[in-house]
C-alpha cells in the first residue's frame, strides 16, 4: 500500500521489454541497419502511446530519466531561455522537491519566486494566484495532484488563467498520469511532467510533454550531446525502459476509468475500517484527491511507530519525514498548518492496481494494533502526570521543533485532568546524540523540576516539548 512510492512493474509492461533486453539491442539513432530502425520503430510506437495518454501530439513528447529529470529541464530550460529579462515564476509549497529545489537554485541565479499558500485540505487559492500574476511572470508551475495527500489542483481553472496572462503553465503529472483523466489541451497546460515507474511501468524513464503551437515553447536543454530528442534531451535512448513505458500507459488509457473506481471502493473500506480504530482525522481534500490516496493521522500514535508495527504484513510510508538530521514534518504537512500532532502521526496510504479487497478491508488484527498502542501512549501519558510533584515538569517527546504542533496533546491532557492541573508552556530543548538532555538545558531547571523529569518515550526522539504541570490538588 506505498504506491504513492512506487508502483510494481505489470507482467504486460515487463513481457514489451523482454524483446528489446534479448534480440532487439539496436540503437535508435543508428539509421544504416535493421537493427536500428527497428529500435527506433519501438521508440516511436511508445511516443505514440504516451501522447495518447495525456490528449498531446506524438512529436510533443520527449523521453527522460523521470519525473524529477522532466521538472528540472521544464524550470531551468524556460529560465535560460528568458534568462536576459527579469523573470518571475509562480509555485506553491506543497510541490515535490524536485520542483521546489530547482526553484530554490533559480533564486540564486536571479530568478523570482512566489510560494502560494494552500488551505487545510491542499488546495491554493485562485484569487492568491491571480494576485501573484506580475508583468514579469513567464511560468506557473503547479502539480496535478500531490504525493502525499493526494489533493487534486484545478488544473483547467490555472490553465486558463495563465493562458489568459500569456503565461507559460507547467505541472508535474507524475501522482495523477495514469490513475485520472488528463487532456493537456482542454487543460491548457504548456509542459507536462510524468514518471513510468508511479504506474506500473519501469523506473529510470519518464516523459516531459512540451507544446508545439499556441504557443510553440522553447526550452533550454540540460544535456548537450548527441542531439537526441530533437535536441532537447541527448544521450542514448534506453529503448525496453521506453517500450515498457508506453505499454504501461496503453493499459492506463484501455483500464484507467474502472481501475479508478476500483481504488476508490477500495479506499473507503480502508478508510471506514481504519476509524474504527479511534482518534483518526483525514489530511488532505475530503472529495479532490487521488482515488487511491488514503492520508490519515492517529491519534497518540507516532507514524513511524505505527509503520513499524505493521510493516511485516503490509508496506505503508509515514507522511512525516523525521529522521535524526530532520525532526520534523514533511513540508507538505507543514504547510496544511494541522492542528495538534497530527503531522506528527499521519501516515500514507497508496492503493494500487495488485491490492485485494484482504488488506484494503484492514482487519481486527490491524485495527487492534493501532489501537493497543494507542492506548500505551495515553497511558504512558497519564502515569507521568500522575507521578508528578507539585511544579514539575511533563517532558512528552515528538518529532518536531514547533510546539503549537502539540497543542492536541495538551488539550486532551486539560480533558483529563483538567480538575487537577494546569498546563504552562515553558521550554523546547533539543535532544543530543545520546537521546539525553544537554547540560546546557539540564542547567536551565531549577533542582526540584529536574527530580520530576519524565521522559514519555515515542518511536522518534528527536525532540522535546516540554509543558510545565503545575498541580492544583493531589491525585
Amino acid at each position: 500500500m506505498d504506491n504513492h512510492s512506487t508502483t510494481p512493474l505489470d507482467p504486460r509492461v515487463f513481457d514489451a521489454m523482454i524483446p528489446c533486453l534479448l534480440g532487439e539491442f539496436g540503437n535508435p539513432s543508428s539509421q544504416n541497419h535493421p537493427f536500428g530502425w527497428r529500435a527506433e520503430k519501438i521508440v516511436k510506437n511508445a511516443r505514440i502511446k504516451v501522447a495518447e495518454l495525456i490528449g498531446a501530439q506524438p512529436k510533443e513528447i520527449f523521453f527522460t530519466s523521470g519525473t524529477t529529470e522532466s521538472n528540472n529541464t521544464a524550470l531551468k530550460g524556460i529560465f535560460e531561455i528568458f534568462r536576459s529579462k527579469k523573470i518571475h515564476i509562480i509555485t506553491q509549497t506543497t510541490e515535490h522537491k524536485s520542483v521546489l529545489d530547482p526553484c530554490k537554485y533559480l533564486e540564486k541565479q536571479g530568478c523570482k519566486i512566489t510560494y502560494l499558500n494552500t488551505d487545510s485540505t491542499g488546495l491554493i487559492n485562485l484569487e492568491d494566484l491571480k494576485k501573484a500574476i506580475t508583468e514579469d511572470t513567464i511560468l506557473i508551475s503547479i502539480m496535478f495532484a500531490n504525493n502525499e495527500i493526494g489533493t487534486i489542483q484545478p488544473i483547467e481553472a490555472i490553465g486558463k488563467i495563465a493562458k489568459d496572462k500569456n503565461i507559460l503553465f507547467h505541472v508535474d503529472a507524475a501522482q495523477a498520469a495514469g490513475k485520472i483523466s488528463i487532456d493537456v489541451e482542454k487543460m491548457g497546460i504548456d509542459i507536462l511532467s510524468i514518471s513510468g515507474h508511479k504506474m506500473y511501468g519501469p523506473k529510470g524513464v519518464g516523459a516531459l510533454y512540451v507544446r508545439s503551437k499556441n504557443p510553440h515553447v522553447r526550452l533550454t536543454p540540460l544535456f548537450h550531446g548527441g542531439g537526441q530528442e530533437q535536441g532537447f534531451r541527448s544521450g542514448t535512448l534506453n529503448v525496453p525502459a521506453i517500450a515498457g513505458f508506453g505499454k504501461a500507459c496503453e493499459v492506463a488509457v484501455h483500464e484507467m476509468a474502472e481501475e479508478s473506481k476500483r481504488m476508490l471502493v477500495l479506499r473507503e473500506r480502508l478508510h471506514k475500517g481504519l476509524e474504527k480504530a479511534g482518534g483518526v482525522s483525514l489530511n488532505g481534500h475530503p472529495e479532490k484527491r487521488l482515488p487511491n490516496n488514503l492520508n490519515l493521522s492517529f491519534a497518540f500514535v507516532e507514524a513511524e511507530a505505527l509503520i513499524m508495527g505493521i510493516n511485516e504484513e503490509i508496506a505503508i510510508s509515514a507522511s512525516s519525514a523525521c529522521s535524526s538530521a530532520t525532526p520534523e514534518p514533511s513540508h507538505v504537512l507543514k504547510a496544511l498548518n494541522l492542528e495538534g500532532d497530527r503531522a506528527q502521526t499521519a501516515v500514507r496510504f497508496g492503493l494500487g492496481r495488485f491490492n485485494t479487497e484482504e488488506p484494503a478491508s484492514y482487519k481486527y488484527w490491524k485495527n487492534a494494533k493501532i489501537k493497543e498502542m494507542s492506548r500505551k501512549q495515553k497511558n504512558l501519558i497519564i502515569s507521568a502526570v500522575r507521578s508528578l510533584r507539585p511544579g514539575g515538569v511533563l517532558v512528552y517527546s515528538t518529532c518536531t521543533f514547533a510546539p503549537e504542533e502539540n497543542e492536541g496533546v495538551l488539550d486532551w491532557l486539560l480533558g483529563k485532568f483538567g480538575d487537577a492541573i494546569e498546563i504552562e508552556k515553558i521550554a523546547l530543548p533539543i535532544l543530543n546524540q545520546n537521546r539525553g538532555l544537554t547540560k546546557w538545558e539540564e542547567k536551565s531547571f531549577n533542582p526540584q523540576v529536574q527530580n520530576a523529569l519524565r521522559i514519555i518515550p515515542n518511536a522518534l526522539m528527536e525532540g522535546f516539548f516540554l509543558a510545565k504541570i503545575l498541580k492544583k490538588r493531589e491525585n
